[in-house]
């Protein structure tokens, strides 16, 4: 008997979609257990998975690796075991985060320095279009900070806001001694002191505005105007 085109057309489209359906990475068991270790910080777990053949990149429902996880949790032995692995720095989930961005984000310095280590995008960026380094500068994180300004990220980078992290440190920071300080290594890393906002307002402005007494000491120092 010969099937009429119409069949054979609907059959290959079945067949395409079983095995797309196959391809479609779908957690595995293992992969399930890794993550689960990795958010417990279970490292004898971890081990156990990895060398039985879970995914070191395996991903959740949220597109989260186990390395992603590790880093939300800030649990530094499990993200070493799955960097030295193998696992991907830059791997993003749904939301556009990485391990080498939110280790970053959130000043997790140990894991951060890892992931500089095992081949970090300098140049990636979040959702808000923002390196690594912006809203390091933002929450005051100091030590971060300068760690990414020695690694070579861009200082003047500019974001979907139009904010470099010299404005998120003064605009987004609370004008103390932390933010201060950021301001001062973003100057020295050659930061431009007069790169203003999409409205015109300049580093010196909005300190002033927000009566930022030493940030604006730093920024005429460094020639702003």
């Amino acid at each position: 008997m010969r099937l009429s085109y119409p069949v054979i057309v609907l059959g290959a489209l079945l067949m395409s979609t079983i095995s797309g359906l196959g391809s479609t990475s779908f957690p595995s068991l293992l992969d399930r257990q890794l993550i689960a270790a990795v958010e417990q910080g279970d490292i004898g777990a971890i081990r156990r998975t990895l060398s039985e053949g879970a995914s070191i990149d395996a991903r959740d429902s949220s597109q989260r690796t186990a390395l992603m996880v590790a880093v939300q949790n800030n649990h530094v032995a499990a993200a070493r075991i799955l960097i030295e692995a193998g696992a991907d720095v830059n791997a993003k989930d749904e939301i556009d985060d990485s391990p080498y961005l939110l280790a970053g984000a959130r000043g997790y310095l140990e894991i951060l320095r890892l992931t500089l280590a095992h081949g970090a995008d300098l140049r990636s960026t979040n959702r808000y279009g923002g390196t690594a380094l912006i809203p390091a500068a933002e929450r005051g994180h100091v030590e971060t900070v300068r760690t990414l300004i020695k690694a070579g990220v861009d200082v003047d980078h500019v974001n979907k806001l139009g904010w470099t992290a010299l404005l998120e440190a003064i605009i987004l920071g609370d004008g103390g001694p932390r933010h201060a300080e950021i301001v001062h290594l973003l100057l020295d890393a050659g930061a431009n002191a007069n790169l203003a906002d999409r409205d015109g307002v300049t580093p010196l402005q909005h300190a002033r505005q927000r009566g930022f007494r030493e940030i604006e000491r730093l920024l005429t120092v460094a020639g702003a105007h």
